[in-house]
């Protein structure tokens, strides 16, 4: 007996090992290359249109950036970052953004709540249950079809991005307070949304419904890489927040993983997922952005047990090392997409906010997988 369970701890920790081998970054270079990057954007703010600390940009920076400053405390007692993340909600006295109902308004909120998480203190909470509640109370009866003239075709997600704006918001609400309506109105106005811009064909999303009929150049539908980034990286927010049990779960659970499984085959040999998902010839740049938020949703899938780590593990992996390739050495995050709703050209001196985010929303998934 005694013989046979060193045997069967031999063969555990061989196959333990043989695991760990799979995975060539270890935690300290991992961490390492997520400092260098944080790091850089913080000494080097883009304050440009569209760059307030409350705007939409910011606060996709913010939430890989509160990832990031979690792990800086835990590992090295280094609480610079979380420091930096509440001197700006400080100063902007914790409210979301201007617009009322614009899902990009409420996205920093997210970051508001996991920090009244840490520090219970209740002005950090205060504006954004408001807005929220205001915005149930009034619901709005949008058109979906987005005009960017009209702004009551965008009081509701319409496009596929505001998908990881603001539902991880009223997710986070519902399991913050246990109070139901935020979960309800979640769920209708995310299914509405799922409704008209998910092709089921395809197991992607439209970035709305102007697309619905455009092909690119080779024929293919359009299918934006960042605004699937968007939508999957999202979806991984929201399911770190509802409990396995939680009967809300199931519907994000499943479209989490159908979207997953077939977004890792349109990874191009460079490891890089492309502008267009569909037609990557015509846009061969790399772009980080789409890059960053779908190695995220892929390694939480793996991490979390939802996808199979033999099976993905080696996209991952792939899809980080394109990553690392895209920064240099004083950290700045290159082959970033600029600001848009569809696929574009990139360059390698592009870099963005939100694709930093991405970065830091993927190196913390990777460094719990590494050795």
């Amino acid at each position: 007996m005694k013989q046979r369970k060193l045997i069967f701890v031999a063969v555990a920790l061989t196959l333990c090992v043989g695991a760990n081998a799979q995975m060539p970054f270890t935690k300290t270079e991992v961490k390492n290359d997520m400092k260098r990057v944080a790091d850089w954007q913080i000494a080097n703010p883009n304050t440009g249109y569209e760059h307030g600390d409350l705007n939409w940009t910011n606060a996709a920076l913010y939430m890989g950036m509160i990832d990031w400053a979690e792990l800086a405390e835990k590992q090295d007692n280094d609480a610079t970052y979380y420091k930096w993340l509440t001197a700006i909600g400080r100063r902007n006295g914790w409210h979301p953004d201007k617009r009322m109902y614009h899902a990009d308004d409420i996205a920093v909120s997210q970051v508001f709540i996991d920090l009244y998480r840490k520090y219970k203190n209740q002005a950090m909470l205060n504006p954004t249950i408001a807005r929220a509640e205001w915005v149930m109370s009034h619901p709005s009866k949008g058109s979906f079809e987005l005009d960017y003239r009209k702004a009551e075709t965008l009081e509701r997600w319409t496009w596929c991005d505001a998908l990881f704006m603001a539902p991880p918001t009223y997710t986070k609400l519902y399991v913050l307070t246990g109070d139901k309506k935020y979960i309800r109105f979640m769920n209708r106005e995310y299914k509405a949304s799922y409704d008209y811009l998910f092709d089921k064909d395809e197991n992607l999303f439209y970035r709305d419904w102007r697309y619905f009929k455009q092909q690119e150049k080779n024929g293919a539908k359009v299918f934006w890489g960042r605004g699937n980034g968007w939508v999957l990286g999202g979806l991984a927010e929201m399911l770190q927040e509802l409990p396995r049990k939680d009967k809300n779960r199931a519907f994000y659970e499943k479209l989490f993983v159908t979207m997953c499984r077939r977004i890792a085959t349109l990874q191009s040999p460079d490891g890089y997922w492309h502008a267009s998902l569909l037609d990557p010839a015509s846009y061969p740049s790399p772009e980080t952005s789409a890059t960053g938020f779908i190695v995220y949703a892929l390694a939480y899938g793996i991490n979390e047990g939802l996808l199979d780590k033999e099976t993905y593990l080696p996209v991952v992996i792939k899809g980080w090392k394109a990553l690392l390739d895209a920064v240099e050495p004083d950290g700045k995050l290159g082959f970033v997409q600029p600001i848009g709703a569809d696929p574009k050209k990139v360059t390698r001196e592009m870099t963005e906010v939100y694709g930093v985010g991405a970065f830091l929303l993927a190196g913390c998934q990777i460094y719990k997988m590494a050795q």
